[in-house]
């Protein structure tokens, strides 16, 4: 029997060979799917975890935001009451002064400008600060990213201080321009209306409009120009009393600079104007609701333009306006501008761009 057997493998010797040759390649093969399988699932789980991190940093710095906007608006409300104080104003009226209704076109013309003012120095203190504490969070998820090297930061600490500070420039420069082009669109806008005159909600929105439209006309000029000084002399004051880290500070300046003049910042910060403008009138338009009992019911379509109060009625009423859209508690009106889709998406585009790794070969 066993010499059949042998008879029998050596007539058919060859198919052996091919045979074992096949298992044994299949067996290789095999091994080195399972290899070439696991380190795709190894790579996976790694680029699955760097994105978990990355997200988590980012939505992380997201409420550092929200809470670093809540913090300066009390900062911006005194610039503006500073710039234009109407409460001196209004004190003089009670004094009953010979020159009442010189007093009264003083304080119409600054108490529209300030709540004018509050509305786009608030939106464009959102946006700046989602662009700049976007920039700075993308560089410290590469500083910190596995396998960055601490020796050679892209934004040490002193930087971001620096770098941070030109905000100043929206508080007070920039502040200054804005309420100069501000008021002159509101003098040519109201200046001619007489205190008496009664305005209905839909007219006040028509004055709103044109102040907005001389404000934003000038398109050789976009409103970045507020928001961060322009000059090259500036931006080196802004880095001064920095040694080494002089060009890291101008660097950040500078793609800061890029980030307001592109478009997308000026889609944004429309988004955020036309809504902060939306909000302001639905402010307003509490004060415009006919009264119980009234023939015109509230709910009427046209009841918005139906009711009107005189204009002297109505200066007042815009004159609080800032202590709802500066105000560091949470009102519809921050909150309106900080959980917009747009403004969230357009952080999101900025952190993606300065956090990740070619950033580095600039």
């Amino acid at each position: 029997m066993l010499s059949s057997v042998w008879n029998f493998m050596k007539r058919h010797k060859k198919k052996f060979i091919f045979t074992g040759a096949l298992v044994g390649g299949a067996y290789l093969l095999g091994k080195y799917a399972q290899k070439k399988i696991k380190d795709v699932q190894e790579n996976e789980a790694s680029a699955y975890i760097a994105q978990a991190r990355r997200q988590f940093h980012f939505e992380s710095n997201q409420r550092t935001c929200n809470m670093t906007v809540l913090s300066m608006l009390p900062a911006l409300r005194e610039a503006i009451t500073t710039q234009l104080n109407s409460e001196s104003l209004t004190a003089l009226l009670k004094t009953k002064p010979a020159n009442k209704l010189e007093i009264w076109e003083d304080l119409k013309i600054i108490s529209f400008t300030r709540t004018v003012v509050a509305v786009y120095s608030t939106c464009m203190l959102v946006v700046l600060l989602r662009v700049q504490l976007n920039i700075i969070g993308g560089y410290l998820y590469l500083d910190n990213s596995v396998g960055k090297s601490a020796t050679n930061p892209q934004a040490p600490p002193d930087v971001q201080q620096q770098y941070l500070s030109s905000i100043q420039h929206l508080l007070g420069d920039g502040l200054a321009e804005l309420i100069t082009v501000v008021k002159k669109a509101v003098q040519n806008a109201l200046g001619g209306v007489c205190l008496m005159q009664n305005l209905s909600l839909l007219e006040l929105e028509q004055q709103l409009s044109w102040i907005r439209a001389e404000v934003e006309a000038d398109s050789d000029r976009s409103l970045s120009r507020y928001l961060l000084a322009d000059d090259e002399d500036a931006l080196c004051d802004q880095a001064c009393g920095l040694t080494e880290n002089d060009a890291m500070t101008i660097r950040l300046l500078n793609e800061t600079r890029d980030m307001l003049d592109s478009p997308d910042f000026s889609k944004v910060l429309n988004v955020c104007l036309n809504r902060g403008f939306s909000r302001l009138l639905d402010n307003l338009a509490d004060f415009f609701r006919s009264p119980p009992g009234d023939s015109a019911p509230s709910s009427a379509p046209d009841s918005l333009s139906v009711v009107s109060l005189p204009l002297a009625k109505i200066i007042p009423i815009v004159n609080g306006q800032i202590n709802s859209i500066c105000s560091e508690t949470p009102s519809h009106f921050v909150q309106d501008l900080l959980l917009n889709d747009q403004v969230k998406e357009f952080a999101a585009n900025v952190y993606e761009a300065f956090s990740a790794p070619q950033e580095l070969q600039k």
